[in-house]
């Protein structure tokens, strides 16, 4: 038999690479429509084609695997179905700067047509760069079946969905409030506007009552929108304001007459109670302006500067406006006071600009009606969150959601299939342009030019990728999908729209579990990000410990719904996990000379050990696939780990190692057979955690029926293989073994010094110890074993330990050589005085404690602490071993 051997060093770099070039070759992640599997469908959350693979996407894409690989193990028909989104707003930044670079042009001065083919050629140059990282990190997506949101048929769906919803009266353009990026001059949804907390101040401002001494005082964060106020608001049951309501006041500086209205959106508790309205510049403003049809008066334009309605503040940057605009409140006496006020303040997710409100002619989804469905789906539980308190997150998005601003003011995307008639202004929707205007018949027509939300295409992901409008036979069999894996920053705005697109488009939902992570933090627990430096980049990671260290990382920190921190030690804990397996491996394939066994006459030769590892393989087997099932995969991770490392490393492999070394062929054999039975299953189990190193070593171990260890059987419960006396007896032997060890260690014991053991047991501690008697001699150097039902003729000096049914006693006689000690102890005593003199000669020294920080004050008396506390045992030790040779 020729055993094709591991290297002698575990190198990831070495093999990982060739051996997802061989998946791909061998077409493993391909899934198709079979009807005799059962289905199992994950589609990826599509990253940004400007995207760089970061350590959110690892620890999403590393999940997403971990369930696929679990399912494509188990049977299923598993598909990974892999995109990547055109991010409208991220991309056309890249290609403007690209353009402004090279040729110094604007995008208005090369053309739309134009600019679409430099778009175009920049996503074919650079928009597969982020899926060739995700294979880096072992994604086992159907490459075959990737898509992406700008792709023929995502378009198709795109354009299908737009008319369907503006014939169903869910679609219209009006002008409403929406979040504007002066840099970027597009609309932007919910989810492109990030918050960050910035210092800024209330300004406390008079507005005088016409033909009156009263005022009312208003605080506001951004006083150059007073520029276009309408109105002043109070609460219609504040009393301190009660003869007011209906009266008018006096802009200040603009001098224009506006009226005090009251309306239960303010609070009278919080500041003055009287709120300055201004529905142009302000969601909530503009909702109380629709109540009381006040005027809608812009003072910016698209650029954030004021304009002609600004008055002698017209041209001003808003901030430039804002410092001249104090200057004058504080002259004209309108200026109450400043106070300081820190608060959230909405900035563009592309380019950091803070936001500004701003009314607008735009195209938005009505979504009350379209909200309904998506409540109920989950409260009926056909789609359940992971952990389930996201439930509430989701119902309160939902059960207050607005409508859904759908319009950008950009070029890359998907243009929106409206038509206007310049002559008779009708609006036509259609998926061709049309010839004619369908009213007047004119044919001064021209397209809208503006594009849809990039988040509009990827609401429809979980179909349109399956061939949606058309009834693909993909779409039958995999839809809807089993598993969406996200972040819970994004529920909000991604899931809550895929939700109600499902059941609106093909009245079924998307997919059945939401299973929501946490965020990855650096060490300290701050969030990752560029201002603070703190990102890391899991591709360095990968390229010095490899993809299976990273993974195995960022699954066992993995807790449903919470975040984890980043330590670089756990990675490299992980790695030497690897290494451990890596060797223990090389020890079995050197050890191995048969590759196959006699699976009856090996277990008429089974050891208590045989069955104790057999019996604890089955349940961890088992204990993993519930674990799994449950999406607690990190749970599910550590109990591998914890078997791989402590039971069959540690333990296992130790015990067998005089059977493997010894003469007699059927106790080896049984010991091989069990040592690669449980190898093959380890390496099923571990398998979608770190993928690289388990199919590296699978191909090498003769005795496996499969050629990959990815389209191996899932380990199923086995009741053959549970042995539940031999475990109670291998964990009691385990126990005494662990205990004999820690009396060698405190007494500084060396392994080599052979020692007699005397235990005293129970009936039934008696015959587990005694099928495990040869056990104590290899693990814990044990000279003899002699077990006893009673306590005699045990030595006065002897050492002792507690287990559940049994004492055991190692005469200490037989441990030490007394002389050697002493003469050890001494030595450190010695050595221990000498760190004494110096900490206390240190802090006796009052020029030392009078200037040294009080940070080093305190190491210098914790260090004296320490070696005084070793002081008294190496003295109380001493005085022991002193007695002895009295």
């Amino acid at each position: 038999m020729t055993v094709k051997n591991l290297d002698k060093t575990y190198n990831p770099q070495e093999f990982e690479k060739r051996i997802y070039e061989n998946w791909m070759e061998k077409g493993y992640f391909k899934a198709n429509v079979n009807k005799e599997k059962e289905p199992f469908t994950i589609v990826l959350p599509p990253p940004n084609i400007t995207g760089q693979l970061h350590m959110g996407h690892a620890l999403d894409h590393t999940l997403q695997d971990i369930l696929i690989r679990y399912k494509r193990m188990q049977g299923y028909e598993a598909l990974w179905l892999p995109g990547t989104d055109h991010a409208s707003i991220a991309t056309e930044v890249k290609v403007v700067e690209k353009i402004m670079k090279e040729e110094g042009k604007t995008k208005e001065e090369i053309g739309r047509e134009e600019f679409l083919k430099r778009a175009w050629k920049w996503k074919e140059e650079y928009g597969g760069r982020i899926v060739e990282q995700m294979k880096k990190i072992g994604n086992s997506c159907d490459w075959s079946k990737e898509r992406f949101t700008m792709d023929e048929g995502c378009n198709e769906a795109v354009t299908e969905v737009f008319i369907k919803l503006y014939e169903k009266g869910y679609i219209y353009r009006g002008n409403r409030l929406i979040n504007w990026c002066p840099d970027c001059k597009t609309s932007l949804s919910d989810a492109e506007v990030e918050h960050e907390e910035k210092q800024g101040h209330f300004w406390h401002i008079k507005y005088p009552v016409k033909d009156s001494d009263e005022y009312l005082e208003i605080a506001t964060t951004r006083p150059e929108t007073m520029l276009g106020d309408t109105a002043v608001a109070v609460h219609p049951e504040d009393e301190r304001y009660a003869h007011l309501v209906g009266k008018t006041l006096i802009l200040p500086i603009v001098g224009r007459e506006i009226l005090i209205i009251a309306d239960e959106y303010v609070d009278k508790e919080f500041g003055t109670g009287a709120v300055k309205i201004t529905p142009a510049h302000d969601p909530n403003d503009f909702e109380v302006g629709l109540r009381h049809n006040l005027e809608q008066i812009t003072v910016m334009d698209d650029t954030a500067k004021m304009n002609e309605y600004a008055g002698k503040y017209q041209g001003m940057d808003r901030y430039e406006c804002r410092r001249i605009l104090i200057k004058d409140l504080e002259e004209s006496g309108h200026l109450v006071k400043i106070k300081e006020h820190d608060h959230n303040v909405g900035i563009c997710y592309r380019c950091s600009t803070i936001v500004e409100p701003r009314l607008s002619d735009q195209w938005f989804v009505k979504m009350e009606e379209l909200a309904k469905p998506a409540i109920e789906a989950v409260k009926s539980g056909k789609t359940k969150f992971i952990p389930e308190r996201f439930d509430k997150t989701y119902y309160h998005w939902l059960e207050n959601i607005k409508d859904w601003c759908i319009s950008r003011q950009l070029w890359w995307g998907h243009r929106i299939p409206a038509y206007y008639c310049d002559d008779c202004k009708e609006i036509m929707v259609a998926k061709d342009t049309p010839q004619k205007c369908s009213k007047c018949g004119s044919n001064h027509l021209r397209q809208d030019e503006d594009v849809l939300d990039t988040w509009f295409s990827s609401a429809l992901w979980p179909f349109s990728t399956l061939g949606w409008p058309n009834n693909t036979e993909e779409l039958k069999y995999f839809y809807p999908t089993d598993v969406l894996v996200t972040g819970y920053d994004i529920i909000f705005f991604w899931v809550i729209r895929m939700m109600f697109s499902g059941m609106e488009q093909m009245g079924d939902i998307p997919f059945k579990y939401v299973f929501v992570h946490g965020l990855v933090r650096d060490s300290q627990g701050r969030k990752m990000s560029k201002s603070l430096g703190n990102g890391i980049d899991p591709l360095e990671i990968i390229n010095e410990y490899g993809a299976d260290a990273l993974r195995l990382t960022l699954a066992s920190g993995n807790s449903p719904g919470n975040d984890m921190r980043f330590y670089i030690e756990k990675v490299e804990a992980n790695r030497n996990f690897a290494n451990k397996l890596w060797n223990a491996t090389r020890f079995v394939l050197m050890n191995l000379d048969k590759d196959q066994f006699n699976k009856e006459e090996c277990q008429k030769h089974f050891t208590l050990a045989d069955k104790w590892i057999l019996s604890r393989m089955n349940t961890v087997a088992k204990e993993v696939t519930d674990n799994l099932d449950k999406f607690e995969l990190g749970m599910a991770v550590q109990k591998i780990y914890d078997f791989i490392w402590n039971e069959y490393c540690d333990w296992y492999i130790e015990i067998v190692k005089p059977r493997l070394y010894g003469e007699e062929r059927n106790t080896k054999d049984a010991a091989l057979y069990t040592l690669t039975f449980v190898l093959e299953n380890i390496l099923k189990l571990l398998h979608p955690f770190m993928p690289f190193i388990t199919e590296e070593i699978w191909k090498c171990i003769p005795t496996t029926k499969e050629e990959s260890v990815i389209i191996a059987h899932w380990p199923q419960n086995d009741t053959n293989l549970s042995f539940e006396q031999e475990e109670k007896d291998m964990e009691l032997i385990m126990d005494a073994i662990r205990s004999i060890r820690n009396i060698r260690a405190e007494m500084n014991v060396v392994p080599s010094k052979k020692a007699k053991v005397i235990i005293v047991a129970t009936d039934d501690a008696h015959n587990a110890i005694n099928k495990g008697k040869e056990y104590f001699k290899t693990l814990a150097s044990a000279s003899d074993v002699i077990i006893q039902k009673e306590k005699k003729d045990i030595p006065d000096d002897a050492m002792s330990s507690v287990v559940l049914g049994a004492e055991i006693y190692l005469p200490l006689n037989e441990l030490v050589d007394f002389e050697k000690e002493i003469e050890r102890l001494e030595k450190e005593k010695e050595k221990l005085q000498k760190e004494l003199d110096r900490v206390n000669k240190k802090l006796s020294n009052q020029g030392f404690i009078g200037k040294a920080p009080e940070s080093v004050i305190e190491e210098e008396k914790q260090k004296q602490d320490n070696y005084q506390s070793m002081m008294e045992k190496v003295l109380e030790r001493l005085k022991t071993m002193k007695n002895k040779i009295k």
